[in-house]
């Protein structure tokens, strides 16, 4: 992947996004993948109308990384003071292990630092997903000590698991050029 290959999602990319995130997060019983969760929370993890909200607001971009006609990652960046939340990071089941969500990662976070000037980007992940956690720490991201419990009425699915929480990492940025 190429920085060429990564835009800002049009309003008629909402579909492929939210069918990408689904299958990466929540894909259907016995599917491969490290990154699904569909053992600890059920329900889709987003809706194309979600995904339309999102890009309405100003604050809000949704990066896509594209190769042939498709979209095949994700990521969203929504922008409040210096500090901008990253989510929705999802790569096509296919591709996972290529590299494809390091690469939209770090893609991502450049433009959190040079055209949204943030300062530090932010994530929620979920506690129970240890793997998860050590692929941010591994990346430069650190707890910051704040555990909550899981987002049941955000409409991004039900947790199947008692005790399910979230913890927040933080990753300090270079200041933009």
């Amino acid at each position: 992947m190429n920085p060429d290959d990564v835009r800002p999602a049009r309003h008629d990319d909402a579909e492929d996004i939210a069918r990408l995130v689904n299958a990466a997060y929540r894909p259907g019983s016995g599917a491969a993948g490290w990154t699904h969760e569909g053992a600890i929370v059920g329900g889709p993890r987003v809706t194309a109308a979600q995904i339309l909200d999102a890009l309405q607001q100003a604050s809000t971009v949704i990066l896509v990384a594209r190769s042939g006609d498709g979209i095949v990652a994700c990521v969203q960046l929504q922008k409040a003071a210096e500090i901008c939340h990253l989510g929705l990071l999802a790569v096509d089941p296919e591709r996972q292990g290529q590299d494809v969500g390091k690469q939209l990662l770090s893609h991502a976070e450049a433009h959190a630092s040079e055209t949204m000037n943030c300062r530090t980007v932010r994530i929620a992940v979920l506690s129970q997903r240890p793997e998860l956690m050590a692929f941010y720490v591994r990346r430069g991201y650190r707890t910051v000590g704040a555990v909550s419990d899981y987002p049941i009425a955000s409409g991004v699915g039900t947790p199947l698991v008692n005790g399910l929480t979230v913890e927040t990492l933080d990753k300090p940025l270079p200041p933009s050029p």
